[in-house]
């Protein structure tokens, strides 16, 4: 299966969905690709929605911490939407579940953007 990422918008925070193998090649490329985009067209609130991500390696992984850096540099936060029991779990063991806010619930991660601007 090859990896995806579409990207649709709910008010102003830009929600990429994810799909298949996100490791060393297609997918961490795709990846990157997508949030440098993003960048570049201005977007400030992004979620990463990995329901449909089968898979993520180390690549994955580091391209998940270039995109936030990226971001985070351009003045803009990143949230994780559905991470599925693998992924939270080696979220968990790398400690960057303390860097990705993570969502079981769309709204609530749109939503979240706005808190954390009412709170700044």
């Amino acid at each position: 299966m090859s990896f995806k990422a579409e990207v649709r918008h709910v008010g102003d925070v830009a929600i990429v969905d994810l799909g298949g193998r996100l490791t060393l090649g297609e997918g961490s490329g795709i990846l990157r690709n997508t949030i440098k985009e993003l960048i570049a067209d201005g977007e400030k609130s992004i979620v990463l929605n990995l329901k449909d991500v089968s898979h993520l390696d180390s690549s994955g992984l580091g391209e998940m911490v270039g995109g936030y850096a990226s971001v985070t540099n351009a003045g803009g936060q990143i949230r994780l939407l559905n991470a599925q029991t693998r992924i939270h779990d080696l979220l968990v063991v790398t400690k960057l579940v303390t860097v990705f806010p993570n969502y079981e619930d769309e709204a609530a991660a749109v939503q979240s953007f706005a808190a954390g601007a009412a709170g700044a």
